[in-house]
């Protein structure tokens, strides 16, 4: 198997569900008691929450660089960034290595343009569903996104934020999100992304009004193509 670096911290919450998806992969495919092999930098996430600023994310890209180029020096053959709004600086972190940098929204993008999806939503954090840099990945692959709704924006940042990140997943939020899929249905999506790890926490991935495409589960079985040598 190959060695393969983890940038993590953005949460340690989101970290602690890419080593179990990792590992859980690994050992269904390479079977038991194999485990992958991992390199993870786990990063203070209280410098890169809630950037908004051109100077915050020229910091933050520096930082995730640094960590790249440290994981790549340690035996990487290839990393991902455990974050889906840290992608927004992934053309520095990728151009500061020689490894490859495994693109969360690329990874999405391809498996539901396989799948047929013509017409999806994305729910994240406010950077993730406003800005291009996640959206155009989608929009590369002809799936049309629907406009966010500025009314599930605040709803979805402030679960994130107020709860997700520290760990409570609410009854309360379970029913906002339910309501939010059930819109998103009504107005025509095929499919929903979760482009925020934490949001499995209060989504039934498995069980839905629309199928889910969890962007933590698909970004991690990416590393384990890589890892066993299929990617």
């Amino acid at each position: 198997m190959r060695k393969f670096g983890l940038i993590g911290g953005m949460s340690w919450l989101s970290t602690r569900t890419y080593y179990e998806h990792i590992n859980r992969l690994v050992q269904s495919r390479a079977g038991f008691p194999a485990s992958a092999p991992l390199l993870i930098e786990s990063l203070d996430n209280a410098s890169l929450s809630r950037l908004s600023s051109a100077a915050e994310w020229q910091r933050a890209a520096k930082v995730l660089e640094g960590s790249a180029k440290r994981l790549e020096k340690a035996g990487a053959t290839a990393l991902l960034i455990g974050a889906n709004s840290m992608h927004k600086v992934y053309d520095s972190v990728a151009a500061a290595v020689t490894v490859p940098v495994i693109h969360i929204a690329e990874c999405v993008a391809a498996r539901m343009a396989a799948d047929g999806v013509k017409k999806a939503a994305l729910l994240g954090t406010r950077n993730v569903m406003l800005e291009s840099f996640y959206r155009q990945k989608l929009i590369q692959r002809d799936i049309e996104l629907l406009p966010p709704e500025m009314g599930f924006v605040e709803t979805l940042d402030r679960i994130i934020y107020d709860e997700l990140l520290q760990g409570k997943a609410s009854r309360q939020a379970e029913r906002e999100l339910k309501t939010i899929l059930t819109n998103l249905e009504q107005d025509g999506a095929q499919a929903v992304v979760l482009g925020c790890t934490e949001l499995e926490m209060v989504v039934d991935v498995d069980a839905n009004v629309l199928p889910i495409y969890d962007c933590t589960r698909i970004h991690a079985e990416a590393a384990v193509d890589w890892i066993m040598g299929e990617g």
